[in-house]
């Protein structure tokens, strides 16, 4: 599978994590991401993928690709085997600038990039991405379409800077030190991040603390549960499985079996590595696969 990224010239460095290139087969053609600070953005080159947002709601199918804002639950992905995208992998905020309505419209919503951009505009996209000479020039080209499209947006400024204290402390600070310091009031805060990111200051504040608490994970070695829980700031063991159940479905304990067996038969995989995480891939025995 070949995996090609690189970090945006700014300002888009202040927006966008990566803009990548995928192409190939997945080692799973089912896949989930739980709840991430980031949000996604992929124009779709192969066959149509489709995700689930929650067991409540029903498949849709994305052919032109996708826009994701940051998720409250758990995404589920079926790939086509094979698949060919680029994309960008967006701080929490970065989709702001992007976007014709507000992020909360979006929340846990995954819209065709052709509702937010227009059909024709992504048509002519695709097509450029698809004469393209090769990944890099596909990244660049889609990185000249997202600074065209960049705008003002009033409240990023604030919100990137209340997020940054956010993501520094992993999660853990007190939500109303937060409007302090930022000099505005909880509310307004509240309202910022809501429009801007899709979720609260708190709901981002808690998605952290569990990516923070997932990538101190070291599934090679023994891991010492309780001191894992009280580092990352939880109440108790357990409240930690609670919330590790809340956001992936699995147990942690489960969760490390399965990160250990994609280990053992997908070692120095394309997606397990470099800029691609916290999009890695890990596998569950009915060929299902969980992204975080």
């Amino acid at each position: 599978m070949e995996y090609v990224s690189r970090v945006p010239r700014p300002p888009l460095d202040g927006l966008i994590d990566d803009l990548y290139y995928l192409e190939g087969a997945p080692p799973y053609a089912l896949l989930t991401l739980p709840p991430m600070p980031s949000a996604l953005l992929i124009v779709n080159l192969g066959a149509p993928f489709r995700i689930r947002a929650g067991a409540d709601i029903q498949t849709a199918e994305y052919a032109d690709g996708c826009v994701v804002t940051m998720p409250t639950r758990a995404l589920e992905f079926g790939y086509p085997l094979p698949t060919r995208s680029v994309g960008a992998h967006v701080k929490p905020w970065g989709l702001a600038p992007f976007l014709p309505m507000p992020a909360a419209e979006l929340c846990d919503r995954p819209v065709t990039i052709e509702q937010i951009w227009g059909r024709a505009a992504v048509a002519e996209l695709r097509e450029r991405l698809a004469e393209a000479d090769g990944p890099h020039e596909m990244l660049t080209l889609l990185e000249e379409e997202l600074m065209r499209r960049l705008s003002e947006t009033a409240g990023l400024g604030l919100v990137r800077r209340t997020s940054g204290v956010i993501a520094a402390a992993g999660g853990a600070v007190a939500i109303g030190d937060l409007s302090v310091a930022a000099g505005v009031s909880s509310t307004h805060l509240a309202q910022r991040f809501k429009q801007l990111i899709g979720v609260t200051p708190k709901r981002l504040a808690r998605t952290h603390r569990f990516a923070a608490t997932v990538f101190a994970i070291d599934p090679a070695g023994p891991i010492d549960w309780g001191g894992l829980a009280g580092g990352a700031g939880y109440f108790d063991q357990a409240h930690f499985g609670h919330e590790f159940r809340a956001f992936t479905g699995l147990t942690p304990t489960r969760y490390v079996e399965v990160r250990r067996r994609f280990l053992r038969e997908h070692p120095g995989h394309a997606l397990d590595a470099g800029r691609c995480r916290p999009i890695d891939f890990l596998q569950e025995p009915e060929a299902h696969g969980t992204l975080p």
